[in-house]
């Protein structure tokens, strides 16, 4: 029997920055059950820059994932000025990662979460993104080789278009899998609470 958990998400999404420990408390629970992270592409290939407008819009949206969720957030005025808001080199990133080491991704997910939302890095920068690798285990050179690849560019594409046709477009997404069959736990940012008792029966009933 094949059994795992799905995980779609974006690693510059704030709602799955909030997710991150619920993450953790379920590998916690439920350590035999293998985690597989598909990128969703939350803002994948824009080109201008945050708006003083949108800034502000997103300081709202943070404001309430920190207090819904307990995480640590920076406002968006912390970014950069000139802040191009495109996930797609964070996704790519995780991407290459699950292939050269996936026991390794889920580390790099926090640490690129942790750099952007609590340290206000530019995470769309292929040289941060290196950086965060290698200090979480991976081979600098190797990592870069394969992230600047256009097979890198088009692996990521394919999780998007998967995502995309499963009718998903909103992140976090939890979802569990036996045998290739799919079961929905969270759509959408869930306490810990909720979730443990869902993954529990579909656990028990497998």
């Amino acid at each position: 029997m094949s059994q795992r958990l799905i995980y779609i998400m974006d690693p510059m999404c704030s709602w799955c920055w909030g997710f991150a420990p619920v993450i953790d408390a379920l590998q916690a629970a439920h350590p035999q059950l293998p985690l597989h992270l598909v990128v969703g592409g939350l803002r994948p290939g824009v080109t201008d820059p945050l708006s003083e407008a949108t800034r502000r819009t997103l300081g709202e949206h943070w404001q309430a994932v920190g207090r819904t969720s307990g995480q640590p957030l920076l406002t968006p005025d912390a970014l950069p000025g000139g802040f191009i808001y495109n996930t797609e080199p964070a996704c790519r990133a995780l991407v290459v990662a699950r292939e050269l080491d996936p026991q390794c991704v889920w580390l790099l997910v926090r640490a690129i979460q942790a750099a952007f939302y609590t340290q206000a890095r530019d995470v769309t920068q292929c040289q941060a993104l290196i950086e965060l690798a290698e200090q979480v285990g991976y081979n600098r050179q190797r990592f870069h080789r394969a992230f600047i690849a256009e097979q890198a560019v088009t692996a990521t594409a394919a999780d998007f278009n998967w995502v995309a046709d499963l009718g998903i477009s909103g992140f976090p997404t939890l979802l569990a899998q036996r045998n290739g069959m799919l079961a929905l736990l969270a759509n959408g940012y869930q306490p810990a609470e909720r979730i443990l008792p869902l993954l529990q029966r579909w656990v028990e009933a497998g």
